[in-house]
């Protein structure tokens, strides 16, 4: 099954899916949070490319693992986005994503300019990745 991971920010949404099989996540794209809340044509777009069966949308956590001050924001959000397109969503803990995603971006030698557009779908890729090996 084909998963598509969503890491919902207020501004944008950083987009990642995984290999049929649920083994390898993999980076997309990002694209403006309200093109995806209202599934206008660049999203739609990618869901007829990739065909997810189930959006994976982050949930943030706090350290001592109550949900977050944003969770509620979230939840509304992915109501909103499957309402929209029709394709069931499911929670995982994005609890250090972006802060992961930021810090190996940092190492390939990025500077904050260039990361900016990077940093959510990669931790998108991040919170999918931990989520299919949990189920393994």
């Amino acid at each position: 099954m084909r998963i598509m991971a969503l890491d919902i920010g207020e501004t944008r949404v950083g987009v990642a899916v995984c290999d049929p099989g649920e083994r390898v996540a993999s980076p997309v794209c990002v694209l403006p949070a309200a093109e995806v809340l209202s599934c206008a044509k660049p999203f739609r777009r990618l869901l007829e490319d990739w065909e997810p069966e189930l959006l994976l949308c982050g949930l943030p956590y706090t350290l001592a693992g109550q949900e977050g001050p944003q969770a509620a924001r979230i939840r509304t959000a992915a109501d909103a986005i499957t309402k929209a397109c029709g394709i069931p969503h499911e929670f995982a803990d994005e609890r250090l994503s972006s802060q992961e995603a930021k810090r190996s971006l940092r190492e390939k030698g990025m500077g904050e300019r260039e990361m900016r557009g990077k940093i959510d779908m990669i931790a998108a890729s991040l919170f999918l990745q931990a989520w299919l090996d949990a189920r393994r």
